[in-house]
């Protein structure tokens, strides 16, 4: 497997880019990731890297996008942290990975039995946590199918918030950075919110949140 170049990476559209994290996920899950050699890439990313996607995703054990997606060293920036909330930091971090490196897809990926949403569903409060997982809180407010028990006990309230979660970060990175959405609308970026089950390993894309401009003007995918 090659190593991403400045060359390859142009020619990559937003829809090829997230076409290949998807059959990346399917070889995870099919144990039959391909055999790279490492240290080959430590010296063809030595002198700059190309990667083709960016992904935000939580800074849980299990949920290593480089594996998860099977990819290799200067394949994908990977944005980690509790709950995958967006921050200045991050959106700068984002404009950086697809304005200035050329990264053509953006994923906002939260993960199933996450504990960030957890915690927000519990309002849990414990010095700088608290101001992360105010982030969170918004979702869990705006979930209202949920009547009784809106608690970490229950799983199903858990899944709904962590849903709605995922769709507003996608939201707030299109509202939040002329940047990216500029770019987004123009056909430059995809992005698109997906949860990943730490049970299976399966990476489940929201389809309603891809924002995919075609620049060749011949199909728009659903917008948010």
């Amino acid at each position: 497997m090659k190593t991403l170049n400045k060359i390859s990476q142009s020619n990559i559209s937003p829809k090829q880019a997230l076409e290949l994290l998807k059959s990346g996920n399917n070889r995870f899950l099919d144990n039959l990731r391909f055999n790279r050699n490492l240290l080959q890439m430590v010296n063809d990313t030595s002198d700059g890297q190309w990667p083709m996607a960016a992904i935000v995703s939580c800074m849980d054990s299990r949920t290593s996008a480089e594996l998860i997606f099977d990819q290799g060293l200067g394949d994908i920036f990977s944005i980690r942290l509790a709950g995958a909330v967006i921050s200045d930091n991050v959106l700068g971090s984002l404009e950086y990975a697809c304005k200035i490196a050329g990264s053509k897809f953006i994923v906002v990926l939260g993960h199933t039995k996450c504990g960030a949403i957890k915690g927000a569903c519990d309002a849990v409060e414990m010095g700088n946590l608290t101001g992360l997982l105010n982030k969170i809180a918004p979702a869990v407010f705006a979930e209202k199918t949920f009547t009784h028990d809106r608690t970490s006990h229950n799983h199903a309230f858990v899944d709904a918030v962590n849903n709605i979660h995922v769709e507003r970060s996608v939201q707030a990175i299109m509202e939040q950075s002329n940047i990216l959405r500029e770019m987004i609308l123009k056909g430059e970026v995809g992005i698109i919110g997906a949860i990943y089950d730490v049970e299976t390993g399966v990476v489940s894309f929201m389809k309603h949140t891809l924002i995919l401009e075609d620049s060749t003007a011949t199909e728009t995918a659903i917008a948010v």
